[in-house]
């Protein structure tokens, strides 16, 4: 049974607990697993409480079969390419363990499970469908909630939250993956941007130290003062007089 979560509003961290996502984007042969079309790339890319954390998944397969024209089309990868590249099953191990105990974020996920679901069930795989191992969030229904009756393509969603796609002349699963963590990061709460290069080795933020790219400026942390620390605390205690509890001081 697919378990996919329509969107999560609210914090990182819940009960305390560090929330792990992964984004998650596959390129493939065609347009349905049904018709015999696979999977020949999957690029994800580690989220911990909101912050890219330098971890990330991709690889190339090697399909056995041809490419469609069309999908050649949108991706540029070829039949040539990928003759030397590992079968699936020989990375689906590597894929399931660093998907477990994640929340997949993917953009029109049925079409992404369905591929990796059909892929599993190919190679003989124990697990019937990552969701097994992990939670899906669907951004495509996130987006269609937010946005009814609007274009809501990773395309026209970079155009709306002003998120830069300009090095995306071609679909690629890894390059697909960081666009959608930034456009997710903005649906979800307007933290986008967050310098972290896929090429260069990145580290958690450190609430007392800007963290510094090449490249980047450091991250800018501010903190609230202790005047409005105050009035917070004020607020919350409101809260809990009115209706009784508070949950905002429960999981702090």
């Amino acid at each position: 049974t697919q378990t996919i979560s329509r969107f999560f509003f609210g914090p990182g961290r819940i009960s305390g607990v560090m929330k792990r996502q992964e984004v998650l984007d596959t390129e493939t042969t065609g347009l349905e697993p049904s018709q015999g079309h696979r999977i020949i790339e999957i690029g994800a890319l580690e989220l911990v409480d909101r912050q890219l954390t330098g971890r990330q998944f991709h690889t190339y397969v090697n399909p056995e079969r041809d490419i469609e024209e069309g999908a050649l089309e949108v991706h540029g990868i070829t039949e040539e390419f990928l003759e030397d590249k590992p079968l699936f099953a020989e990375i689906d191990d590597d894929l399931l363990a660093f998907a477990e105990g994640a929340e997949l974020v993917i953009h029109n996920a049925p079409f992404d499970i369905g591929f990796i679901d059909n892929e599993l069930m190919l190679a003989g795989h124990e697990q019937a469908s990552i969701t097994a191992v992990a939670t899906v969030l669907d951004t495509l229904e996130l987006a269609r909630d937010l946005h009814p009756g609007q274009r809501n393509n990773l395309d026209a969603l970079c155009k709306r939250y002003e998120v830069d796609n300009s090095s995306r002349t071609l679909h690629g699963a890894l390059l697909d993956a960081e666009i959608l963590a930034d456009v997710y990061l903005a649906m979800t709460g307007g933290q986008v941007d967050l310098g972290l290069s896929l090429e260069k080795g990145a580290s958690m933020v450190d609430d007392d130290h800007p963290v510094e790219h090449a490249g980047h400026p450091p991250l800018l942390v501010l903190k609230a003062s202790a005047d409005e620390l105050e009035k917070h605390d004020a607020r919350l205690a409101d809260i809990e007089k009115q209706s009784g509890q508070c949950l905002y001081r429960e999981f702090a």
